[in-house]
């Protein structure tokens, strides 16, 4: 039987110690060292030889203590690396051969979505899809922002973006923030953090307005009121994301789907199907 020193990656230089990324995981899912090496079954001590170097994790051990601290796949990749083990969950992309179905399963979802908008993004909130319904409301947005990658957010709440013919700005624009924080905690992914960071720079809807939108939410979700040439659209949005995957990418893809929150919506876009 081969050894859990067999399988390790050679030795070289880790930037962070895994016993460092493990505590920083603990921490962040607000958890004590009794209460995960309980949830693990292992011991309170071994748990902190562990996080202080003191212990060497087995591969097995790793993957325990990340699927109880709901890491995903990137960062669960960079635990095994910096335990000295080589990634368990591949990255691909949607053009490779391989990805094929994935492909074809997010461009059927946001076809079938006509006439009503649906786009697919990747964890950073950079557009990997859209169906033909968001080109239209991409009107008067400065085209630099329209430059691959789109990131959704940025065009969204920029100034030379969309940001002016969002009529509830100061909701959306705190809904969305939300939303990131959320992912923030969940991943602790630093281009995000900087993302939210670069958002919150730019100029809010002014606090009148904000205050006069305050709880209006439909009592189930915030809805998103844009302001087109054909006159305001009313939406709802839900978001999708793959059950159990083993893919990086396919984990961190969601599908955004919008729908028509009033009559008037659905025959705006109806109307506007190429």
């Amino acid at each position: 039987m081969p050894t859990h020193a067999a399988h390790r990656m050679p030795s070289g230089k880790t930037a962070t110690p895994f016993g460092d990324h493990l505590r920083a995981w603990r921490q962040r899912r607000r958890l004590s060292q009794l209460e995960l090496a309980g949830e693990v079954d292992i011991s309170t001590r071994h748990l902190s030889y562990v996080e202080t170097g003191r212990a060497n994790p087995s591969r097995e051990m790793v993957l325990r203590l990340a699927s109880r601290l709901e890491v995903p796949l990137r960062e669960r990749n960079a635990l095994l690396l910096a335990a000295g083990y080589a990634p368990m969950y591949r990255e691909s992309n949607l053009n490779d051969p391989t990805f094929a179905a994935a492909k074809q399963t997010v461009e059927l979802i946001l076809k079938s979505h006509e006439p009503f908008p649906a786009l697919a993004l990747d964890r950073q909130w950079n557009l990997v899809a859209a169906n033909r319904m968001v080109g239209p409301l991409l009107e008067g947005a400065q085209a630099s922002l329209l430059q691959p990658p789109i990131n959704v957010l940025r065009l969204s709440l920029d100034p030379l973006g969309l940001a002016p013919n969002i009529v509830n700005l100061a909701q959306w624009r705190a809904h969305l923030f939300e939303r990131l924080s959320h992912q923030i905690a969940a991943t602790a992914d630093p281009a995000l953090i900087s993302l939210l960071a670069e958002l919150r720079s730019l100029p809010a809807a002014d606090s009148e307005a904000e205050e006069h939108l305050q709880g209006e939410h439909l009592g189930i979700a915030v809805p998103l009121r844009f302001r087109t040439r054909h006159g305001t659209l009313n939406f709802i949005s839900t978001t999708t994301v793959f059950g159990s995957p083993h893919d990086v990418t396919l984990q961190e893809l969601a599908l955004e789907t919008f729908f028509p929150l009033d009559e008037f919506t659905r025959q705006a876009l109806t109307a506007l199907v190429p």
